[in-house]
């Protein structure tokens, strides 16, 4: 995977912050889906690689809670995690113990499961009233 991900880092379009961030979420089935972060001049246009993987599955008929494991590297010798816009999808589209790996470009890797990650969720239940 690290491979995949360390060439997907190319991909990505990040003239503003040159943070380049890219992200593989494979499916139940197998399938991977592949995103990267899309920059815009305008901030809040920008979409993270991680949901950008997210759409891509979902666009081609995938439905929450189909994925496996996010994998997700950023263009640093550091590993990063997810922004907390990110997280809010993780929590939605994938189950509790499903696993998130965040790799650094040396190939470095952490790993997390979603209620790890995402220990104090705002989903459906809290819609429920």
């Amino acid at each position: 995977m690290k491979e995949k991900l360390l060439n997907l880092l190319n991909n990505s379009y990040s003239p503003y912050s040159t943070f380049k961030v890219a992200a593989i979420l494979v499916t139940k089935d197998g399938q991977e889906f592949k995103g990267v972060n899309v920059e815009n001049a305008s901030y809040g246009a920008t979409i993270c690689a991680e949901r950008s993987a997210f759409v891509s599955a979902i666009s081609n008929g995938y439905k929450p809670k189909d994925f496996e494991t996010l994998y997700v590297m950023c263009d640093s010798p550091k590993i990063s995690t997810c922004c907390f816009i990110c997280r809010q999808v993780i929590i939605e589209m994938m189950e509790k113990d499903k696993k998130i790996i965040c790799m650094s470009n040396k190939g470095e890797t952490k790993e997390y499961i979603v209620s790890d990650f995402c220990p104090y969720p705002f989903d459906e239940e809290d819609l429920n009233i």
